[in-house]
């Protein structure tokens, strides 16, 4: 018998798993990863921002190295609430430290983002990360050069500088240099910052890309919607990993107090009577469960109906309101409407579904609808093709019924917002068909096709009638002419112009509505060929 050779085990720190896997993260090629880093930035900018109800100012660019072809520097400056000098390290330098990692609805999902990028930049370029950040009402501005120790998922802090906050200033400035592809990535970067623009009206967004082209998308409106807040899990969503978490944090003395202070939509009243129907002794200190008695009690957990639906309070929707005034200023469309629909409940969390409509102005025709997809706030541009959204415009509506023909110029925006999105894949850009989000976008969808139809059959009817008004109007210089040489009166005492006044008056009367910006016959320029 030949000896066999044992197997060896080791474990790896965080950093090095996503080192040897940072596909995983959306940095699969130099294109993705300009791509993707200038979208970790801009998200976390824009959550420093209007996640905590400040107005965002947020500046981008993207600098080429001057020797390296392919090198990139990356710029992302906000007026956000800035991070506590003494995170600024582990902020960007230990993989999985975040202030993600609470039941909130975020752009961000992993909390991977800007470490992910450092590592990025390290391991393609060997520069650290320099990041600039005062906190609001810091005396103080923090200065640190940080790169990653991968062997041990911790921050190296290459240089550390602190000076006065002379200005009063608060929010963060990111500078990265990692390696890239801007001719590959460069449309993927500018339609991300365009459709960031469109959800965003309440912002002040500058681009600069590496040609020097500058891309400004100015404030449209201050109103900012309510920053989301963190909540407690809801019954329905917990399994058995997370309520032995939760277990090991309570300081409930027994399973009725556990229950209504750990949960949503649970009151003493209902946790006395679930405990009852399931059998619980209701004296027990949840932190005497044994496994078997926490699987039998996430099992019940799920299976109760009378727990109150999650809320959704905490959940922070565009509104429809600013998605109508955020397609008008970027879109340009000659009509627009949007509807955030009522709150679901997808495996125990709150979701919210928006959808809005531009059509005609300055959106091209195409063959199929111009399909603008959004995630918390995030606009999805990969993967459109697996996305629920394609399948409901794709699949789900008959056009035709609502008066549209393709090609046509119609572009449709969605967004679900939500502390769970129902994600295909870890790269985070395309949404699940599940049935619950599919029936609601397509309704949502159903909502404004109705009112762009309605929008259309009114054109299409002022249309006909401005054709059949103009017909008419064509002949009113000659009929008057006639009427005037055939009058029985002196034709020489019969002024031309007022017949000619009177009988546009006449055609104005039964044409009112497509005739009445026009006060005179003689306003018309009317072609005889």
């Amino acid at each position: 018998m030949s000896a066999t050779t044992p197997e060896k085990f080791k474990s790896i720190s965080p950093a090095e798993f996503f080192y040897r896997n940072k596909e995983i993260a959306g940095f699969s090629n130099p294109a993705r990863a300009l791509y993707q880093s200038v979208r970790e930035l801009v998200e976390n900018a824009l959550d420093a921002t209007d996640g905590h109800g400040i107005i965002p100012n947020i500046e981008v660019s993207i600098d080429k190295h001057v020797e390296k072809p392919f090198v990139y520097r990356i710029t992302v400056k906000d007026n956000g609430i800035g991070i506590p000098g003494e995170y600024i390290p582990e902020a960007f330098g230990r993989v999985l430290f975040s202030s993600k990692y609470v039941l909130r609805q975020s752009r961000g999902l992993f909390g991977l983002g800007a470490k992910m990028i450092v590592l990025y930049g390290q391991i393609t370029v060997g520069e650290p990360a320099e990041i600039v950040s005062a906190t609001v009402g810091s005396k103080k501005v923090y200065m640190y050069k940080v790169a990653i120790d991968i062997k041990e998922n911790k921050p190296i802090i290459v240089h550390k500088a602190v000076s006065p906050n002379s200005t009063n200033w608060h929010g963060t400035i990111v500078r990265i240099s990692i390696e890239g592809d801007w001719g590959r990535a460069k449309q993927k970067v500018i339609d991300y910052i365009r459709r960031t623009a469109i959800v965003t009206p309440y912002a002040d967004i500058t681009f600069k890309s590496p040609e020097g082209e500058i891309y400004v998308y100015p404030r449209v409106i201050d109103k900012v919607p309510p920053p989301p807040k963190e909540t407690k899990p809801h019954p329905h969503g917990v399994d058995i990993e997370m309520l032995k978490a939760m277990i090991s944090e309570t300081k409930a003395s027994n399973l009725i107090e556990f229950l209504a202070t750990e949960f949503q939509g649970v009151g003493e009243i209902t946790a006395y009577r679930f405990l009852q129907l399931y059998g619980f002794n209701l004296d027990t200190n949840a932190k005497d469960l044994t496994s078997e008695d926490i699987e039998k009690l996430v099992k019940a957990l799920r299976e109760f109906n009378e727990f109150r639906k999650p809320r959704a309070d905490h959940l922070s929707p565009i509104g429809a309101e600013l998605i109508k005034i955020g397609l008008k200023q970027i879109l340009k469309p000659e009509f627009v409407d949007a509807i955030t629909r009522k709150p679901v409940v997808y495996e125990g969390h709150a979701l919210i579904v928006e959808v809005g409509i531009g059509y005609g102005g300055a959106i091209q025709p195409s063959e199929q609808p111009l399909l603008l997809r959004y995630a918390n706030k995030i606009p999805l541009l990969y993967d459109e093709k697996s996305d629920v959204s394609w399948k409901v415009i794709s699949e789900g509506i008959d056009w035709k019924y609502y008066e549209i023909e393709f090609p046509t110029p119609i572009a449709i925006l969605v967004h679900v917002c939500g502390t769970k999105i129902p994600y295909k894949g870890v790269g985070k850009e395309s949404i699940a068909d599940v049935p619950v989000l599919e029936h609601e976008i397509e309704e949502g969808i159903r909502y404004i096709a109705r009112s762009l139809k309605q929008y259309l059959v009114k054109k299409q009817r002022e249309e006909e009638a401005m054709r059949k008004a103009y017909s008419i109007l064509k002949y009113i210089p000659e009929i008057a002419s006639a009427l005037a040489i055939f009058a029985p009166s002196n034709p020489e005492k019969i002024d031309v112009n007022i017949l000619e006044d009177k009988l546009f008056d006449m055609v104005k009367a039964k044409y009112v509505e497509v005739l009445k910006s026009i006060s005179s016959i003689r306003n018309i320029v009317i072609s005889t060929e």
